[in-house]
């Protein structure tokens, strides 16, 4: 069983118990080394919470294997442990447009060990805010419906302005992938007691998962791993 001296539980079960059960039989001994290696190195960030679950991550990669992925989007990079995860999953010549308003973290912690992965040739990382990235994909209409795959865990305010351009990359078929859907649990939580700092989060997500439940551009799936993932598959 793997220990470790600083957990970020992102789960919502009610047993941290069962949680760490699941980790500890399904998910640990499949993660690949380097990215146990870089989920490591993010725990001692500040910040730490921000990074996708690792239950969440073995989603993803199944996702990436059944849709064959080779163009991806990935819209919040952190440190890159989704990014990574993505980059060990599609084929040597795949590719991944991700973008961050930041990547002094991913400098500082991720670049490192993707480096050491050799995966570095797959990702155009631009550091920018995402929809004027997003906007410039679409004035070259070769990028439409070009993408297999897109992952989003950025900020709460725009996930549907990414939805609607995401809808118009991803090739039909493709899968978009929502994190935070649950939002801490306080999705379900009365205003006045749900924590300030977590109240425009709560907003924006409940109206995202509204929207998204009412889209008939997708096959949608709303999984309580992690903090809440929604998987999108575009039907049109």
């Amino acid at each position: 069983m793997e220990h470790t001296t600083k957990k970020v539980s992102k789960g919502l079960l009610q047993s941290d118990d069962l949680y760490q059960y699941i980790l500890e039989t399904s998910v640990y001994p499949r993660e690949p080394e380097l990215l146990k290696e870089l989920r490591a190195a993010t725990a001692s960030h500040p910040m730490a919470e921000m990074a996708t679950a690792p239950d969440a991550g073995q989603l993803m990669t199944m996702l990436l294997k059944l849709v064959d992925a080779k163009k991806t989007i990935e819209v919040g990079v952190f440190t890159g442990y989704s990014l990574l995860l993505t980059a060990l999953t599609i084929p040597e010549d795949g590719k991944i447009v991700a973008i961050d308003v930041s990547r002094e973290a991913y400098d500082q912690i991720g670049l490192p060990i993707i480096k050491k992965a050799g995966v570095e040739h797959k990702i155009d990382l631009i550091e920018s805010e995402a929809l004027p990235v997003l906007d410039k994909l679409l004035e070259h209409h070769e990028n439409e419906g070009s993408f297999d795959f897109a992952f989003v865990d950025a900020d709460k305010v725009n996930y549907w302005n990414y939805h609607e351009r995401l809808m118009k990359l991803l090739k039909v078929g493709g899968i978009a992938v929502y994190d935070n859907t649950l939002w801490g649990g306080s999705v379900v939580m009365p205003n006045e007691s749900t924590p300030e700092r977590m109240k425009p989060g709560r907003y924006h997500t409940i109206e995202l998962n509204k929207s998204l439940a009412a889209d008939p551009r997708v096959q949608l799936s709303h999984a309580s791993l992690g903090d809440g993932i929604t998987i999108c598959r575009r039907l049109y």
